[in-house]
């Protein structure tokens, strides 16, 4: 039990929190590619990203695993991404800074689904067999998420320039 909740229950919901983020990650992406910063979406995607990576601590375990090690890395980067968005309000170098820290914890989440979709996904386990996941399919799904994510970011580090009212 976690949380009052069986464990299939917890993943479920665990699940279910990290696709809210995700989905709302990606529209808050693209809304930055067009300097607009989607203020509702914005708190949904930084406070269910929070929670995905909040939850997967309270997962059974015995040893700091890897998804540990990116849970603490995301949680930092929200923690400045916050503090970039609401209390710097953008200002200055706080405006890169944002998109960099959401983006780069965006990219952490979808990582992990394609780790987790390779390892529960009947099709794609069949192609990368091993737990982690190391095969060639794998790597190159991981390589063109990453070469898309820094494609993005270079590209929302320069356009991102939200109105300072809407900061």
């Amino acid at each position: 039990m976690v949380l009052g909740m069986s464990l299939a229950t917890f993943t479920m919901v665990h699940v279910i929190i990290s696709v809210i983020g995700i989905v709302s990650g990606i529209i808050v992406m693209f809304a930055m590619l067009g300097s607009h910063r989607l203020s509702g979406l914005t708190v949904i995607f930084l406070l269910s990203t929070v929670l995905t990576s909040a939850t997967g601590f309270l997962f059974p375990f015995t040893q700091l695993l890897p998804s540990h090690m990116i849970g603490i890395i995301s949680l930092v980067l929200l923690a400045i991404a916050c503090i970039a968005l609401y209390a710097m309000r953008l200002a200055g170098p706080w405006r890169w800074i944002y998109v960099v820290t959401a983006l780069v914890s965006l990219y952490l989440n979808v990582f992990v689904l394609v780790i987790q979709s390779f390892l529960k996904i009947p099709v794609l386990h069949a192609l990368a067999p091993s737990v982690p996941p190391s095969e060639p399919p794998f790597a190159v799904i991981q390589g063109l998420v990453l070469l898309f994510f820094v494609i993005v970011l270079v590209g929302a580090s320069r356009r991102f320039r939200p109105a300072a009212s809407l900061a």
